[in-house]
């Protein structure tokens, strides 16, 4: 329904809502038992005083089978449901039911209204309903005022899913009253544009084509963002720390979720960039180059729910660094922060002339496969660093027949302190030391899958039927924290007589600025070359991900920054350059968990599938900040008791976070078809729509594209190496 057209809706609202029969915590689980409470309130109340009405005829005109000895379906007779188009089909509300009926001696229209302690399931497309709508009109009024029309006005109010999760929170009828009033409100208010918004064109979201001056409109994308962001700034802290709707428990579990999320991974980059810079940039720098970014990101940034991390690029792209000034002997610290001032320079001026734009041009399913691509990627960086394990230690030198020089070399790694062999001919060692040697990859092998195997089952948690609700969601939001914890403590304390791989920890001066007067006018110009592969890097990664993150289904209210987030971001990588510390920027799939961490989810059945549909996010710099604080505070805690967390488990961390990231991605979905049969396929909205043959195809194009992503990293990576 139209509230800005239809008069009569106005005037529905206006006259219903103020004494319209309320019912909270209902118990009832049979829908006979509800309508039967809900007509007896409706007789009770002294302002609905109907004498000539009978309610028992009432209620068993509610359903088909009334009055009727052939018919003996008892099923409601006259419903209204919500039905949304969304981009995984079509799917009924169905939270909600609204029931109508036409009695012939009632004397005006009565409203009732009960909200249920459980959602109950009444039967197909009513699986989960809470919300029992009763529309009770005479049969003869005028075509404006049936219980039809009526319904359609309620009906509206509730299609919005925003709305009926502030009724669920509602705790007293005058709550429930009153948030009935504001939506109100918000439906028959003008849609009011003002200039500034009407005058956006700089916004990567409207649907206004990209032309070429949009480049050369020098700052307007800043200012717009700072114009659009800055009066919710406010906000941005208090939200769900004051007011009515608090969620200290869901901020104390994301904040505790981003925390071993973001200092895992910056631990296990840290050793790669530790191995490649040989201690120039090590766990340690990663640690606090995190920590300083991350607090200044999440104070600064137009999008707080965005996470800044370096990431496996980054760190591949700074062993290159590192391989150049080797072979031209150049000063590694000098020479990087000159590459990270370039990048710096390039990221500003693309704030600056707008380049977020661009964004427009990237579609969906570029972003489907962008995402899965860097799904593969933190699979891949824990195959490998399995696949190393095994092969330095389960596939190792020869024990049994080794010579005495090649025992020497592996004697400290295998614990039995240092051999004293002169001999030169094959030495004979016991069988138990082989084992000993092939148990240590086996127990890495079981720590990272056991690390994936209990965090997605926790993760899961919140499907289940065990324990209360809020229970299962405390478990599900510290998945990853008690997985890490528990296998931490598995592989250090339980089996602590097998020595697992650790980080090495640096003792030495965190912060040193860089030399740049030791580079000559030539090193600075190559430095260019190299930041500008590095900015494109940091450009499309930035910006995908913020996309990602405000994507439609999300339900993000404040809007976007992405040019301000885009200078941000070059404004960070000037002090990360300066100080050696390592690069950073928007990281997937960090950001679009943080959101899912901090939603409020309504879940569904439909066929015989489980859909969940975010109803709405709590948009707060709180979490992303003390996450960083939290990651700072942890340089006290080096090098013990951080080297307690075995690298296995570090591996089985970008498995669970490769898993869990793909969760909702459509691609996956339309993969998992070729290998289904057709009465398996799920009821989405492409399967009734377009012909099986062109799904299989448009398929089939994007892993082709993913497939090619994938070659050609391992080129690149491979190329890298060779220089």
């Amino acid at each position: 329904m139209n509230f800005e057209e239809e008069v009569r809706a106005h005037r529905d609202l206006d006259r219903f809502l103020e004494r319209a029969s309320i019912l909270l915590h209902e118990d009832e689980a049979s829908l006979d038992d509800v309508l039967k409470t809900m007509l007896l309130h409706v007789s009770q109340d002294p302002h609905t005083t109907e004498p000539s009405c009978n309610f028992e005829e009432i209620m068993s005109s509610l359903f088909t089978d009334a009055g009727s000895q052939e018919v003996s379906v008892h099923l409601l007779s006259e419903t209204l449901q919500c039905v949304t188009a969304t981009a995984t089909g079509i799917q009924y509300q169905q939270s909600w039911l609204c029931i109508l009926c036409n009695v012939k001696n009632l004397q005006r229209r009565h409203v009732c209204i009960s909200r249920l302690d459980r959602p109950q399931n009444w039967g197909e497309n009513c699986a989960e309903v809470r919300y029992v709508i009763l529309i009770l009109a005479p049969s003869k009024m005028k075509s404006t005022k049936t219980a039809m029309e009526l319904g359609r006005t309620f009906a509206s109010m509730f299609s919005d899913i925003s709305f009926r999760q502030k009724l669920l929170e509602s705790k007293t009828q005058e709550e429930f009253k009153e948030a009935l009033l504001i939506q109100r409100y918000h439906l028959t208010a003008a849609k009011l544009k003002t200039t500034a918004v009407e005058g956006e064109e700089t916004d990567p979201h409207s649907q206004k084509p990209l032309k070429c001056r949009d480049f050369f409109r020098v700052g307007r994308g800043i200012y717009e963002d700072l114009c659009r962001r800055l009066p919710l700034y406010p906000s941005d802290f208090t939200d769900g720390l004051v007011g009515n709707n608090k969620a200290l428990v869901k901020f104390m579990t994301t904040s505790i979720f981003l925390y071993i999320a973001v200092l895992l991974p910056a631990i296990a980059f840290g050793s790669l960039n530790d191995e490649s810079t040989r201690g120039e940039i090590d766990v340690q720098k990663t640690i606090i180059g995190q920590s300083i970014g991350g607090i200044i990101y999440s104070l600064c940034a137009g999008s707080p729910l965005v996470i800044p991390l370096t990431t496996a690029p980054i760190a591949i792209f700074i062993s290159v660094i590192r391989g150049v000034c080797d072979d031209y002997e150049l000063d590694f610290a000098a020479f990087y922060a000159c590459i990270g001032l370039w990048n710096s320079l390039f990221l500003i001026m693309g704030g600056v002339f707008n380049l977020s734009l661009l964004v427009k041009l990237f579609k969906r399913s570029i972003e489907e496969v962008i995402a899965l691509f860097i799904s593969i990627a933190f699979v891949a960086d824990a195959v490998k660093g399995t696949i190393k394990i095994f092969h330095e230690y389960y596939h190792a030198p020869t024990l049994a027949n080794g010579s005495a020089a090649e025992l020497n070399r592996i004697s400290g790694s295998l614990h039995i302190g240092e051999l004293n062999l002169t001999e030169t001919g094959p030495v004979s060692l016991p069988e138990s030391f082989i084992l000993c040697t092939r148990a240590r990859p086996l127990l890495c092998l079981l720590l990272m899958l056991g690390t994936l195997w209990v965090g997605y089952t926790l993760y899961q948690f919140r499907r289940s039927p065990f324990l209360h609700v809020k229970m299962r969601e405390i478990l599900s939001d510290c998945a990853l924290p008690i997985s890490v914890l528990v296998f931490s403590y598995v592989g250090s304390y339980v089996f602590n007589d097998i020595a697992l791989p650790m980080f090495n920890f640096h003792e030495g001066p965190v912060f040193q600025i860089a030399p740049l007067d030791k580079l000559s006018g030539a090193s600075v110009l190559s430095a260019m070359g190299l930041g500008f592969l590095l900015f494109i890097l940091i450009f499309i990664d930035q910006n995908i991900v913020v996309s990602l993150t405000n994507a439609p289904e999300n339900r993000l209210m404040k809007g976007t920054a992405y040019h301000w987030d885009l200078t941000l971001s070059g404004l960070i990588n000037i002090l990360m350059s300066v100080l050696g510390l390592p690069w950073m920027h928007a990281a997937f799939p960090h950001s679009t968990l943080h959101v899912r961490q901090l939603a409020i989810v309504e879940e569904r059945v439909e066929g015989g599938h489980l859909y969940e549909t975010i109803v709405s996010v709590k948009e707060t710099r709180v979490t992303s900040l003390v996450a960083n604080i939290l990651i700072g505070v942890s340089l006290f805690l080096l090098p013990v008791p951080l080297q307690w967390i075995p690298k296995p488990v570090l591996y089985g961390l970008f498995l669970y976070i490769a898993l869990t990231s793909i969760d909702g991605n459509q691609m996956c979905d339309r993969m998992a078809l070729l290998l289904k049969e057709q009465t398996s396929y799920p009821p989405a909205h492409y399967i009734r729509k377009v012909p099986q043959r062109k799904i299989h195809y448009f398929t089939f194009l994007q892993m082709v594209q993913l497939l090619f992503l994938c070659l050609q990293s391992v080129y690149v990576a491979e190329h890298m190496h060779v220089l």
